[in-house]
Parts: C-alpha cells; sequence; structure tokens
C-alpha cells in the first residue's frame, strides 16, 4: 500500500512538472507574440489558465468569434470568473455586439459596484446603442469613483458638447485636466465647447495651445482664424487663415476666410481678390463666393458687376431665392424699362409660390408700382 501511494505521489509530481514546463513553454511563446503556436502548446495542457491564455491569443490574432467561443465557455463553467467576464466585455464592444457587452458589464457592476472600469465600458455599451443619456449616467459614476479616469471625462465632455450644454463640458473637461494639462483629446474637446459657447477670447488660446502641442490639424486653424475674426484682432486672423492655405482640402475655406477679412478692414480689392481665388479653389456650387463678390461690387457701387454676379450665385442654386430677391433688386436699380423690372419681380413671385415673406411683400408693392408707372408711360 505505501508503495502504491508511493508511485501515486511520484507520478503526481512527474505530472505537474511536465505541466509547468509546458506551460512555461506555452507562455514564452505567447509573450514573444507566436500565439498560433501557443495556442496549440496551451491546449495540450487542459487547464483553466491555459483556456484563458488560448481566448487572449485568439483575440491578439484578431479571431475574434473563436475568442469569443473560447471566453464564454470559461464564463459557463465559472460564473466567478471576473477576468474572462471582462476580457469578453470588451470584445463583445469591439465587435459591436453591445447589447450583450452591456448585460455583461451590468454582471459585473452587482458583483463590484466600486471599479471605475466597469461604469466605463458599461457606458460606452450604451453610448454606441445610441442609449446617450445612461451612457453619460455611468459615465458619471465612474468619474465619481476615479475624479482622474479619463476616458469617462472625455466620453462625458463630449456628451455635453453634442448635448450644446457647454459650460457644463468645460467644468467637466477642466477635471481632466487638472491630472493631464497636456491631454490633447480634451484640450481639443475644451476648445471645441468654448467655441460653440461664444467664448472665443479663451477658444483661441486653447486652440493656439494645441498646436504648440503639435496638433497641426485643418479645423484647428479655421476655428482659431475665426475667433480672432469675431474679436477682431484681424492680423492674427489672416495668420491663422494663411497656415490654412498648407492642407489642400481647406484651400478654398481659407481664400474665402481671408476675403471675408479684407473685407471687414475695408481692403476690398484685395478681398474680390481672395474670394476669386477661392472660386477657382473650388468646384461648384459656387453660390456663397459669387454672392460675396456681388455684395463687394455693390459697396463699390459697381452696379452691373454686382448684378452679374448674383446672376452667377443664383445659376450656381436655384434654389436660393433669397440671391435671387438680389437679383431682382439689382435688376431695379441697373434697367431703366419698367417692363424689364416688371418681369423680374413677376418671376420672383414664381419662385417664391405660396411663401409669406418679407420678400413676397416686397415683389408685390414693386409689382404694382410699375405696373402704374407703364399704365401711366402708355397714357
Amino acid at each position: 500500500m505505501k508503495k502504491a501511494v508511493l508511485l501515486f505521489m511520484i507520478l503526481a509530481c512527474l505530472k505537474a512538472e511536465a505541466q509547468s514546463s509546458a506551460l512555461n513553454v506555452a507562455d514564452s511563446l505567447y509573450a514573444l507574440g507566436n500565439y498560433t503556436h501557443a495556442i496549440n502548446e496551451y491546449a495540450k495542457i487542459g487547464s483553466k489558465h491555459s483556456n484563458l491564455q488560448i481566448a487572449r491569443a485568439y483575440n491578439a490574432i484578431g479571431s475574434h468569434d473563436k475568442a469569443i467561443s473560447e471566453y464564454e465557455v470559461l464564463v459557463q463553467k465559472d460564473d466567478n470568473r471576473k477576468i474572462a467576464k471582462f476580457e469578453l466585455g470588451k470584445l463583445y464592444i469591439k465587435v459591436k455586439d453591445y447589447p450583450k457587452a452591456q448585460l455583461l458589464f451590468e454582471d459585473l457592476i452587482k458583483s463590484n459596484n466600486t471599479n471605475p472600469e466597469y461604469q466605463y465600458y458599461l457606458g460606452r455599451s450604451f453610448q454606441q446603442q445610441e442609449k446617450s443619456e445612461k451612457g453619460a449616467e455611468a459615465f458619471k459614476k465612474a468619474i465619481a469613483l476615479d475624479s482622474t479616469h479619463l476616458r469617462s471625462i472625455f466620453q462625458l465632455g463630449k456628451y455635453y458638447v453634442l448635448q450644446q450644454e457647454d459650460n457644463r463640458a468645460i467644468e467637466i473637461l477642466n477635471i481632466g485636466l487638472l491630472e493631464h494639462p497636456n491631454d490633447v483629446s480634451i484640450i481639443n474637446l475644451k476648445a471645441l465647447a468654448l467655441f460653440n459657447n461664444g467664448k472665443y477670447a479663451e477658444a483661441a488660446q486653447t486652440f493656439k495651445k494645441l498646436i504648440e502641442l503639435g496638433e497641426n490639424k485643418a479645423h484647428i486653424y479655421q476655428k482659431m482664424g475665426y475667433a480672432y475674426f469675431k474679436l477682431w484682432e484681424f492680423e492674427k486672423a489672416k495668420t491663422s487663415y494663411t497656415k490654412l492655405l498648407d492642407f489642400d482640402s481647406a484651400r478654398a475655406e481659407a481664400y474665402f476666410n481671408l476675403g471675408e477679412v479684407y473685407q471687414k478692414q475695408k481692403k476690398l480689392d484685395s478681398a474680390a481678390i481672395f474670394i476669386k481665388k477661392s472660386i477657382e479653389e473650388q468646384t461648384p456650387m459656387l453660390s456663397k463666393e459669387y454672392s460675396a463678390l456681388a455684395r463687394l461690387a455693390k459697396q463699390q457701387n459697381k452696379i452691373k458687376e454686382a448684378f452679374d454676379y448674383y446672376k452667377k450665385a443664383y445659376q450656381e442654386d436655384t434654389t436660393n431665392t433669397i440671391v435671387y430677391y438680389q437679383v431682382c433688386v439689382l435688376a431695379d436699380e441697373y434697367y431703366k424699362d419698367p417692363k424689364v423690372k416688371l418681369e423680374y419681380y413677376q418671376q420672383l413671385l414664381v419662385k417664391l409660390g405660396q411663401e409669406k415673406s418679407y420678400f413676397s411683400s416686397f415683389a408685390k408693392k414693386r409689382i404694382s408700382e410699375l405696373k402704374e408707372e407703364i399704365h401711366y408711360a402708355v397714357d
């Protein structure tokens, strides 16, 4: 009997040593990124740890379906395997199976409601199901548990920005910046919130900090330029818009914005040059640019030029009846023949249809006046 027990113990030790050796080999392969060979080695062991590592290896090589299958088997066998549940929940989010992720993180929170990561991922699962208010509540709970939880701060800040609650967005983002003053994603979101809230001086400074941190992006120069424009700091606005010219996709917008700045400075010839450059950069529709040139020409009392530009603007966008109204007003000023003027206003009424507005009232009034003028001219 003693011999049998001793033999059993020796065999058990040998088996344990063999498993330990096999596990070391598998762990080494996994650590080196040799995931397929690691899976084969882990499969020979058959322990809970090796099964978890197989799931992780499948996830690492992008075999998400196989990884999910392995994780689900682990969770079904042992409901207390929180690590497996947590990793499975994150994987559900990765593969966009948000309802399953939600249920899993809700279950994890029941067992431990002090982990901010669980709340964060629950928030993400709600967010992706367009349950934005529930998502925001989860992010708030994560921040209450850990005031430095940057990803929750960012997501909650973004929620407030989308809800146009910019003051609340700024308040929560400032919490994140206390611990992470140079986090570009938080700074970018704060700059946007300030910009949307009309706090252009602070927004400009925040956008400037982003650039100092190496964020060389078109939307930053565009919004910073506009902020300076609204502050009447025209030289700074021009500097920002000039930098915007470095981005091919934004060149047309940059030229147009420069034209607007020069117009504000009453440098009308320069304004016209830049708006024309904007036109050269674009493909239709060019209604906005032609309308801008028409306004410039009108300011310079070039009535025929303004009239022609407004006609071009309307040709670019025939749904814009306000532009056609400008065509009528300039036709009224340019032509001497009341019959020609009348035709324009009658066309405006046709385009307006049943719309009751200042434009239709004005057109009816001018039609009445012109008909009276034509009548007396005949007499």
